[in-house]
């Protein structure tokens, strides 16, 4: 017989509430970054491993293949070449630090620039994971208003204006300028240019997630604000989106000044050394055919979850067309409170995002909601979204959809 042990008494205050155990994926999953598994490129992947395999594997004896605590050689040798045609930057592979997913990349520059009571600035509208992370850390969050072209920079150079008038210099603006998630804006060169301007003014440095930026459905994308201002950005950047999350490799592309001190600090032994070879393997020939396939096809979910919601929602659902991405950022009638539509969808098999969790703005964002549609089917994304319509309906009294409204991008 067993005897069972307290170990409540032992956990440290702060701790994050615990998990529940996985039950997994709701029937409906509008939830996660997910990908499109049948635009997963498994044929290419398979060949890229056993080419990997067989060339090197033997390496994998060795703590970072002997290429370094910065990741293996190859892959930064491509990122190297990507980032300078994709995104503008100029940089090194001494520059770039390879890192398990884009969350170990988060998790490094906060640990190298924050303590527990400083400062940062967000957009309104932001990543949950980023700012789970700085609550449990016990940082204040200053959040800046967006429009369609992302960050408003009247209000940042207001913000920025006030915090100094009391004393405080942000540690970092932290922006994520092209496909902004949850809202799916690009922010043009013009606002990029007067960002660094304020930025530069302040002596606040920015803190740029470019994890989306290969899922934009024109193929254009202006340059990374790291390409604008090397020395005042650290740019972070992930293949979850491109090609497989669970393959989990990101990016850091930083100073030396900042990079030496993260360096210290990823006690891993270093990320996944077999998926950085694959990756290097399957990117350097098909990345740059890959990425257009994939983002055809996430556009035409995306026309499928709008004409959805305007079929079961017409006007009760307003939305901004993205300009890319995995994810469409709704908003539903003020007496939806999302938080509470999440419980009772979840009961009927659908899984959403509440906006509250994606805010610094709680009450501004009460009422909305992230969609991310890239790894339902598209008759999976009617269908969820017309349990959805008829949840709301249910629970708030959200009107069924006139006949007679027209369409809307």
């Amino acid at each position: 017989m067993t005897s069972s042990f307290d170990f409540a008494p032992l956990f440290p205050a702060g701790l994050p509430a615990p998990s529940a155990r996985w039950t997994g994926l709701a029937k409906y999953s509008f939830v996660g970054g997910n990908n499109d598994s049948e635009q997963l490129p498994l044929e290419g992947l398979i060949e890229a491993t056993n080419s990997a395999l067989q060339k090197e594997g033997r390496s994998l004896a060795t703590y970072g293949l002997a290429h370094g605590p910065q990741g293996y050689l190859p892959l930064r040798e491509f990122l190297v070449a990507k980032l300078k045609r994709d995104a503008g930057i100029t940089c090194t592979v001494d520059d770039l630090m390879i890192v398990s997913g884009s969350l170990q990349a988060l998790d490094l520059v906060n640990a190298t620039l924050l303590t527990r009571g400083d400062t940062v600035i967000f957009e309104q509208d932001s990543y949950q994971g980023s700012l789970t992370r700085l609550a449990r850390l016990g940082v204040n969050v200053v959040g800046i208003p967006l429009d369609k072209d992302g960050m408003r920079m009247d209000a940042l150079g207001a913000t920025l204006a006030d915090l100094k008038s009391r004393g405080i210099r942000p540690k970092y603006i932290y922006t994520i300028p092209t496909v902004q998630n949850p809202t799916g804006s690009i922010m043009p060169e013009s606002r990029r240019a007067e960002l660094i301007r304020l930025a530069t003014e302040y002596g606040v440095p920015i803190f740029e997630d470019d994890c989306y930026a290969d899922l934009v459905w024109s193929g254009q994308r202006p340059p990374a604000l790291y390409a604008m201002s090397p020395n005042g950005v650290i740019h972070i950047g992930s293949f979850s989106k491109s090609i497989a999350p669970a393959l989990r490799v990101g990016f850091i592309v930083a100073p030396w000044e900042v990079m030496s001190r993260m360096l210290a600090l990823k006690t891993d032994a270093g990320s996944g050394a077999l998926e950085q070879m694959v990756l290097a393997a399957y990117c350097k020939p098909h990345f740059a055919s890959h990425v257009p396939a994939l983002t055809k096809a996430l556009r035409t979910k995306l026309d499928t979850l709008m004409e959805a919601l305007n079929e079961q929602f017409g006007t009760a659902a307003e939305f901004e067309e993205p300009k890319g991405g995995i994810f469409l950022w709704v908003k539903l009638p003020d007496q939806v409170d999302t938080l509470k539509l999440y419980q009772a969808a979840l009961a009927a098999g659908v899984s959403i995002n509440p906006g509250p969790e994606w805010s610094t703005n709680k009450s501004h964002s009460s009422s909305r909601l992230r969609l991310c549609f890239a790894s339902p089917s598209h008759q999976q994304i009617r269908e969820g979204v017309a349990v959805l319509a008829e949840v709301c309906r249910k629970e708030f009294g959200v009107p069924a959809r006139s006949a007679n409204v027209e369409k809307r991008a």
